[in-house]
């Protein structure tokens, strides 16, 4: 996936009541029940259904890891789907989301202002219009790119213009050379 995406769906893991179940075969079991049927779970993961049947039974209990990461993914997308749902819901009407980032940043404003980019270390709280401009991009599709975009406009507003008190002319934010990024609701 995407630094962006992944910092999103971080942050909205953590909002989780309950954990997701750790073992091979839990995992496989809720996936059985998610998808009904083995099959389905075998035809997603790219196994045998054998093979899924096994983890079911417990017969196997050590995944290779390259299916332990895919088996991790997928239960963790549809783990708890109402929390995930309350959550983006609440960030994007009131609580909105804190960004926690080290990149550079840079702009581009009128002649004569110092623009030039360089790191800064920033942890700030978005409005709740930027969470849900953000989640709507993540679920539509959006690629590391635009979220990024977004996000640069976000810092624009609220760090650089001050939620409109200074930098009135400010044109564009740079946000590169992400070392750091990591979202909490």
């Amino acid at each position: 996936m995407t630094m962006f995406g992944d910092g999103l769906d971080a942050a909205v893991h953590k909002a989780f009541t309950r954990p997701a179940p750790k073992s091979a075969g839990a995992r496989m079991r809720y996936l059985v029940r998610q998808l009904k049927g083995t099959m389905p779970v075998a035809e997603l993961l790219g196994v045998s259904q054998r093979t899924v049947e096994r983890y079911v039974k417990d017969q196997i209990k050590k995944p290779r890891p390259r299916l332990a990461a895919r088996l991790e993914r997928e239960v963790k997308n549809r783990w708890q789907p109402q929390i995930r749902a309350k959550a983006r819901q609440k960030a994007a009407t009131t609580g909105g989301i804190v960004i926690d980032t080290r990149a550079r940043l840079g702009y581009t404003a009128p002649i004569g202002s110092t623009d030039q980019d360089r790191i800064r270390h920033l942890t700030l709280a978005l409005p709740p219009r930027y969470a849900a401009r953000l989640f709507e991009a993540q679920e539509a599709g959006a690629g590391d790119q635009q979220l990024r975009e977004i996000a640069a406009e976000a810092l624009k507003e609220v760090y650089f213009q001050d939620n409109g008190r200074r930098a009135g002319q400010l044109e564009e934010v740079r946000f590169t050379d992400i070392e750091h990024l990591e979202f909490e609701l």
